[in-house]
């Protein structure tokens, strides 16, 4: 099957569109990709929803969420019409899209995950099937909803030397263990890129610290180092998730802008690490995905902690700012199939569970569930 998938981070950078050929098992061949930047405009409304979100007990109706909404489903179409036109295939010819939309709250601790994004019309607008709400269903039958992308990371090892690990360094982090067999395990390792980009926004207004640049010139201050390594979250057993605000900059207040982001670094290292640790066996790769592979600063300091070369997955063929794209569009395939895409070792869920809510164009937006086996 051809498949779209569809990721806008927690980060708030933009979106990354991928178009893959698989059976949602084990062939998968990765065929375009293009990410579209948010502009400041857009990524303010969709960060002043966050922050709105938060305030909520349960997902809920306010004037600036549905604008949001709106605006990240009309964006998202327009990468997907970007990404064909780079394909230079047409609509009609792809199966699905598989559409995570934008996390706006994650509290799987309440039973609930928050993903705006509206299936119905990304499927009316792009004439193609959607799949979207992958998160929920794991939630409600008591997983944590994420990380979503083992099975995926899975599919791509399948021929590597075992235990590996995949290591997605967002604006959180979580880390995926395969080992021999069908060993899976996965989990939040902590803050990855968000605390840093935060610090960064927050100091000089840049959206990111390129190439670890600031943190490079600064000092780790390990006092608010071992603070915020005293966080509750470290002591709860794996599988295990958080939201992006479960942390905060507060702890670096204070510093020079150049020592708090080698702090904060640091911090996103050592979360690495200690999940380094927690896994049954060492891997004997650590390959690294996501944004946060493109700051040397911050792979040194994982390498440091870990005793591991946290290694661009680029080095192996896999592009590193397309794979949580495509492992959407693998998912979706997985969905149409029935076939699970959570399992007791990535969320805790009770039993592998499929999910997902499948948006028909043929039936003007008709949400029909996708019922796990």
């Amino acid at each position: 099957m051809l498949a779209i998938g569809l990721m806008s981070g927690t980060s708030l950078d933009g979106i990354d569109a991928a178009l893959i050929e698989s059976d949602g098992e084990g062939e998968v061949r990765p065929i375009a990709f293009v990410g579209t930047p948010y502009s400041d405009e857009d990524r303010a409304v969709l960060s002043a929803a966050t922050e709105i979100a938060l305030l909520f007990d349960d997902p809920g109706e306010h004037p600036l969420i549905a604008r949001a909404e709106e605006l990240l489903t009309r964006t998202h179409a327009d990468a997907v019409a970007a990404l064909l036109d780079k394909a230079g295939i047409e609509a009609r010819a792809v199966d699905v899209i598989g559409f995570h939309g934008q996390t706006v709250a994650h509290r799987p601790d309440k039973g609930w995950t928050w993903q705006l994004g509206d299936g119905a019309s990304l499927a009316a607008a792009t004439g193609i099937d959607v799949v979207a709400d992958l998160r929920v269903d794991d939630v409600k039958a008591g997983g944590q909803g994420a990380p979503l992308l083992p099975a995926y990371h899975a599919a791509r090892a399948a021929g590597m030397e075992k235990p590996v690990a995949v290591l997605n360094l967002g604006g959180v982090g979580n880390i995926t263990y395969v080992g021999e067999g069908d060993e899976l395990i996965a989990f939040d390792t902590g803050p990855a890129n968000g605390l840093v980009d935060s610090w960064v926004e927050a100091e000089s207004g840049a959206r990111y610290d390129a190439g670890g640049a600031l943190a490079g010139a600064g000092q780790v201050d390990q006092a608010v180092l071992t603070a915020m390594l005293d966080h509750p979250f470290f002591d709860l057993p794996h599988p295990k998730s958080l939201d992006r605000h479960d942390f905060t900059i507060q702890p670096a207040r204070g510093l020079s802008a150049a020592d708090g982001a080698a702090t904060l670094t640091a911090f996103t290292a050592a979360c690495v690490a200690e999940a380094i640790d927690r896994l049954p066996m060492r891997p004997k790769r650590l390959l690294v995905g996501g944004g946060g592979r493109h700051n040397p600063v911050m792979l040194a300091m994982i390498g440091e902690r870990t005793g591991l070369t946290a290694e661009p997955s680029d080095a192996i063929g896999w592009d590193g700012d397309a794979l949580e794209a495509e492992g959407f569009a693998y998912l979706a395939i997985r969905s149409l199939k029935g076939l699970p895409i959570t399992f007791p070792g990535t969320t805790g869920v009770a039993a592998p569970l499929t999910g997902g809510t499948l948006y028909r164009t043929q039936r003007s937006g008709l949400a029909l569930r996708v019922v796990s086996a």
